[in-house]
């Protein structure tokens, strides 16, 4: 389209191919992430003037540019209107200037759309404490968010505050009514924003992210006070979850947030996306649920215990990250190669790995012998 700044291009082509993800760096063509591979977008390197104009024009109010300039990183929401919402992160590596752009759906789905767990409706019914969806960088967690918001604002009249760095999902108010906070323009940090959020009488929050531990701090502040939080993580199941906040403090905090954290800890949601057999990715989760030995596990650090709880909690909604796999694995979805690249226990899969190898070399020794 005419007059459109020159990233909005390379964003349209990159949605025709079905990509995820936006990269640009300096002496390098535009590249993009499809179905988790990446891929060359066009054949044209980027010199530093020239990616830098690209990067300005979108990049607006102008403080925002001096900010990235002078910090050398930055995140901001993108819109082409009409068409896609895109998380940015201006950074720079070892060649210059960098940025990634990532895709935030327009729509938000539904849990059922996502096929995500039933017990996440379930869990969507907590009156008050801490909801935690982990998972590494580009897993979904905040699709999986959007979709748990968007089932409490269907369902239930409560005031709802987000606090993001930067705003994703945009919610209309349906029964709910829903406040999105930006850190950098509304707030100057979470720690901040979350300090604001308990003096506006909300029923939940969403913390983007627990970034430090004064963050979560706050954050079981909150769920103390009778709200109901959700926040992310980068970890890759339930027991890495609770070591990662408990390790966030120095060693004589620790006791009182194992306290904290063992009074407000409702459910751990953790997600990783696997590549299907026939292109795109498909989701697997392991759930972790509020039980009776829950919290004095957490107390007394024995963390190990956790994948007991959720082995003998299945009846309730609870899976092992593991369990999720093996059921894509069965289903045949993912390769055992998938599996065994995203399983915790990878003992689990290495005889089905080892397998599957064997046939493979004898097949083709069976190939080679046929073409002699």
């Amino acid at each position: 389209m005419e007059n459109e700044p020159v990233i909005n291009g390379y964003l349209r082509r990159m949605l025709e191919l079905g990509g995820s993800d936006l990269h640009l760096s300096v002496d390098y063509p535009p590249k993009t992430r499809v179905h988790g591979n990446l891929q060359v977008l066009e054949d044209d390197v980027l010199d530093a003037d020239r990616l830098a104009a690209i990067m300005q024009e979108i990049c607006f109010p102008a403080s925002r540019w001096d900010t990235y300039l002078a910090e050398h990183d930055l995140d901001f929401a993108h819109e082409i209107p009409g068409v896609a919402r895109f998380r940015c992160n201006y950074l720079y590596n070892y060649h210059g200037m960098g940025c990634v752009l990532r895709q935030i759906p327009s729509r938000i789905q539904t849990i059922d759309e996502l096929k995500l767990p039933k017990v996440l409706k379930e869990i969507c019914e907590i009156p008050s404490g801490l909801i935690l969806v982990t998972g590494p960088t580009g897993s979904g967690k905040s699709t999986t968010l959007a979709a748990m918001l968007d089932y409490i604002n269907e369902n239930k009249n409560r005031h709802i505050i987000t606090i993001e760095d930067p705003i994703e999902f945009v919610h209309t108010n349906k029964l709910s009514t829903i406040v999105h906070r930006e850190v950098g323009i509304h707030a100057q940090s979470f720690p901040k924003a979350l300090r604001g959020a308990m003096r506006s009488d909300p029923d939940i929050v969403l913390s983007g992210e627990m970034r430090d531990n004064e963050t979560i701090r706050l954050g079981l502040t909150c769920a103390a006070m009778g709200m109901l939080v959700f926040a992310t993580l980068h970890t890759n199941n339930a027991p890495k979850t609770v070591d990662r906040i408990i390790d966030a403090f120095p060693s004589d905090e620790q006791a009182q947030i194992r306290t904290m954290l063992a009074e407000c800890l409702q459910a751990i949601v953790s997600q990783l996306l696997c590549r299907k057999i026939n292109g795109g990715r498909v989701a697997v989760h392991e759930v972790l649920l509020w039980a009776d030995g829950l919290p004095n596990t957490i107390r007394e650090g024995q963390i190990s215990n956790i994948r007991t709880i959720i082995d003998s909690g299945v009846g309730r909604g609870m899976q092992a990250m593991d369990n999720s796999i093996q059921e894509q694995l069965d289903a045949g979805n993912i390769s055992i190669e998938e599996a065994y690249m995203k399983a915790s226990d990878k003992n689990r899969f290495i005889h089905q790995l080892e397998e599957y190898e064997e046939r493979q070399r004898k097949e083709m020794l069976a190939a080679a012998r046929r073409r002699r």
